[in-house]
C-alpha cells in the first residue's frame, strides 16, 4: 500500500482502541515472539502484536483479539523488530528504479527510506525528483525524500542538466511525502553566506522540516557554523574523533555503510569505547550496488556490522530504527512497535544476524524468507526520462585526440590520477610523446586518455585528458553515470574503442560499458535517464558482474572501478578532476590545461 493509500492515525484510531479492548477482531496477530523494545532497550518474552487498520493496536496477550477472520502468525520465539529506516541514501546508486530497489530492500528488512534524488536533479532538475517522488508514494515501502540541494555541484567548472534555486526548494518542500533539506554539500557555501544555499537552509526551516548535512572538513569553525545555519546530520564522518567532536555539538551523526565506503569499524568506536549515549546516532547506506543488496542486505547489514564491530544489538536496532524516525520527526508514526504506529515489523531468528524472516509493512505480509510476496504497482517513466543522451553528432576516433599546441616530440600533461577505493584524487604531471601532432598516451606510465563529453544540451563540447590508476592494457570504457552533472565520460587505449564506447551508450539512452578491440564485452544498459535501469536486481547485478570482469580482461585490477570512474568527473573533492569544461583544480576551484609544455 503507499502513502495514498495509507489511512491516517486519526481515520483508525477508534477501531484501534475497539481492538484493543477486545470490542473488535484485528486483522492480524503475531503470536508468541520475542519483542525489541527500541524505548527501553528490553527483549519482552511471550509477547503477542495486535494489528488492524495498518497499525498496532495492541502488545502483549493478545488473544482477545483474534476473531474469525483474523490472521495468526506464530513467532514461535522469533524477535519482533522494528522494520528498518535508511536515514539517507540514494536510489540511483543501486542502479535500479525505485520499484525494483524498493523489492530488494524490503525482503532485507527496510521498511522504509529518506532518499536524495540528487543524480536525477542533476539530469532533470524538478521533474526528475518528481518522477522518482511520485513512484515511490505508490510503494508499500515509504519512501521519503529530501530535496536536493546542490544542483549543480559547482556552478563555475561543469555543466549538468539542469539547475535548482531557492524557490525550487520552497515548492518540492510543500510535496507529500518531502521530509526535508538533501545533503548540503556546498559546506562552504553555507558558512560563507552564499545565497542560495542560505536561502534553501531557511526555507526547509520555516517550513519545519529538517537540513540534512555533508560535512567532510577538520576546520572545527567552519563545522560550528554550518550546525548553526541549521544543518543537523552528517553521513561523512570518518574517523572516530570527528564522530566525537559532531555528537558533542548536537549533530546528528550518520555512521556509514555502503558498497564502497565503509565507516562503521572507525566510526562506531564512538559508541563501543567512547560510549556516548547513542540517541542522536543513526545508521545508513549512502550508496549501494545491487551485489551488495543481494549478497550482504540493505540496512539490516549495516545494522550486523554494528553488531559486529561490537554494539549491542538492540542499540545497534535502535540506531536504524527510532533514532531515524526522531531525527526526521516522525517517531509518532514509524521506528518503532507501540499502540497506535504504523504495522512496519519484522520477524527474526538471530539479532547479531539481522536475517528477517519475515517482513510486514503496513500490517501486510510483503516478504518471507528473503523473497517478495506481494505484487508491487508498475510506474512508467515518461519518454523524456529515456532520451537524455543528446549528443550533437555520431563521435569520431578523431574526437578524442588531443593535439599538442608545441612542435617537440614529447609534452608535459597535467594528470588526474585515482586512488583506490577513494572518492579522491591527486594532481600529477606527465611527460607524454608526441606523434604527429597528436599527444600520446603511455601504457609504461599507466596513462591512458580520458574524455568528457557534453550530454544534456548536444552543445558537441568535449574535454580531453589523461588518467592514471586504472592500469589499463587496451580497449575503453565509458560511462553516464558521472557525478554529480552525469555527462559522458570516456577512456581508454584506443581512440577508436572510445568512440565505439561512447556511441554504444548515446545509441541505448546510456549506462556502463567496456570496449575491447572494436567489440562490447559488456555493457549495462541505465536508459532512465541515465542513472537507472528498469530491470529487476538480479539482472542488473549480472550484468554489473560482468561488467566487472570486463574492466579485468582491459586490465584493471581495481575493486568496483566503474565507481571510482564515476567519481573522476566530481569537481568538489580534491585534488583534480575532469568535467565537460576541461581539467577542474579543486584545490582552487579553477579550471586548468591538460598541457603545460616542457
Amino acid at each position: 500500500m503507499g502513502l495514498q493509500q495509507r489511512q491516517k492515525r486519526y481515520e483508525v484510531s477508534r477501531r484501534l482502541g475497539q481492538v484493543a479492548m477486545g470490542q473488535a477482531a484485528a486483522e492480524m496477530v503475531i503470536k508468541d515472539g520475542i519483542l525489541v523494545n527500541v524505548f527501553t532497550g528490553e527483549l519482552q518474552e511471550h509477547v503477542d502484536i495486535a494489528i488492524a487498520g495498518g497499525r498496532i493496536a495492541y502488545i502483549g496477550q493478545a488473544d482477545h483479539a483474534i476473531g474469525e477472520g483474523t490472521r495468526v502468525i506464530q513467532a514461535n520465539g522469533r524477535y519482533i523488530t522494528p522494520g528498518l529506516l535508511d536515514g539517507h541514501m540514494h536510489v540511483e546508486s543501486t542502479m535500479l528504479t525505485v520499484t525494483e530497489f524498493a523489492k530488494a530492500a524490503m525482503a532485507k528488512g527496510t521498511t522504509a527510506v529518506f532518499m536524495d534524488p540528487h543524480e536525477i536533479a542533476n539530469v532533470f532538475g524538478a521533474e526528475g525528483v518528481r518522477w522518482m517522488h511520485e513512484e515511490g508514494q505508490q510503494l508499500p515501502l515509504k519512501v521519503f525524500t529530501t530535496f536536493p540541494s546542490c544542483v549543480p555541484a559547482t556552478t563555475d567548472l561543469e555543466d549538468a542538466g539542469a539547475a535548482l534555486g531557492v524557490a525550487d526548494i520552497e515548492a518540492g518542500l510543500k510535496w507529500d511525502g518531502v521530509a526535508g533539506l538533501g545533503e548540503v554539500m556546498n559546506f562552504p557555501g553555507v558558512v560563507f553566506g552564499d545565497p542560495t544555499m542560505c536561502g534553501e537552509i531557511e526555507a526547509t526551516l520555516k517550513a519545519g522540516k529538517t537540513v540534512t548535512g555533508h560535512f567532510p572538513s577538520e576546520d572545527e569553525r567552519m563545522l560550528q557554523a554550518y550546525i548553526a545555519s541549521g544543518v543537523s546530520s552528517c553521513h561523512e564522518t570518518v574517523t572516530r574523533e570527528q564522530a566525537l567532536q559532531k555528537v558533542r555539538l548536537g549533530m546528528h551523526l550518520m555512521i556509514r555503510e555502503g558498497s564502497a565506503w565503509h565507516d562503521v569499524k572507525e566510526v562506531v568506536k564512538v559508541v563501543t569505547e567512547d560510549k556516548v549515549r547513542t540517541d542522536n546516532i543513526s545508521l545508513v547506506t549512502d550508496d549501494v550496488y545491487p551485489m551488495t543488496l543481494l549478497n550482504l542486505g540493505h540496512l539490516n547489514h549495516v545494522v550486523r556490522r554494528a553488531i559486529e564491530e561490537g554494539v549491542e544489538p538492540v542499540t545497534a536496532i535502535q540506531m536504524g530504527t527510532i533514532n531515524v524516525a526522531r531525527y526526521f520527526g516522525m517517531e509518532q508514526e514509524i521506528g518503532s512497535i507501540a499502540p497506535g504506529k504504523a504495522a512496519d515489523i519484522l520477524l527474526i531468528d538471530d539479532l547479531k544476524q539481522m536475517v528477517p524472516s519475515v517482513v510486514i509493512a503496513d500490517g501486510e505480509v510483503v516478504a518471507e524468507s528473503g523473497k517478495i510476496v506481494k505484487e508491487f504497482p508498475a510506474y512508467e517513466y515518461p519518454a523524456e526520462a529515456r532520451s537524455s543522451v543528446k549528443l550533437q553528432r555520431v563521435l569520431t576516433e578523431g574526437d578524442f585526440l588531443l593535439r599538442s599546441k608545441g612542435s617537440a616530440a614529447q609534452t608535459g600533461v597535467n594528470v588526474v590520477r585515482v586512488i583506490e577505493n577513494s572518492a579522491r584524487t591527486a594532481k600529477m604531471t606527465a611527460l607524454l610523446p608526441v606523434t604527429d601532432g597528436v599527444i600520446q598516451p603511455d601504457p609504461a606510465q599507466d596513462i591512458v586518455r580520458m574524455a568528457c563529453i557534453e550530454r544534456h544540451k548536444g552543445t558537441g563540447q568535449i574535454s580531453l585528458g589523461f588518467a592514471n590508476g586504472f592500469q589499463l592494457q587496451n580497449g575503453a570504457v565509458a560511462s553516464t553515470v558521472a557525478h554529480d552533472s552525469h555527462n559522458l565520460l570516456v577512456m581508454g587505449t584506443s581512440p577508436e574503442d572510445m568512440a565505439l564506447a561512447a556511441n554504444e551508450l548515446a545509441a541505448c539512452g546510456g549506462g556502463l560499458i567496456v570496449v575491447q578491440n572494436g567489440k562490447v564485452l559488456a555493457k549495462v544498459e541505465m536508459s532512465i535517464a541515465g542513472l537507472m535501469a528498469d530491470r529487476p536486481v538480479e539482472t542488473v547485478a549480472r550484468e554489473v558482474s560482468a561488467l566487472e570482469e570486463a574492466w579485468k580482461e582491459i586490465g584493471c585490477p581495481m575493486n568496483a572501478p566503474f565507481m571510482t570512474f564515476s567519481l573522476i568527473a566530481l569537481p568538489v573533492i580534491p585534488e583534480i578532476r575532469i568535467t565537460n569544461r576541461g581539467l577542474a583544480d579543486v584545490t582552487e576551484f579553477k579550471l586548468i590545461e591538460t598541457e603545460i609544455g616542457i
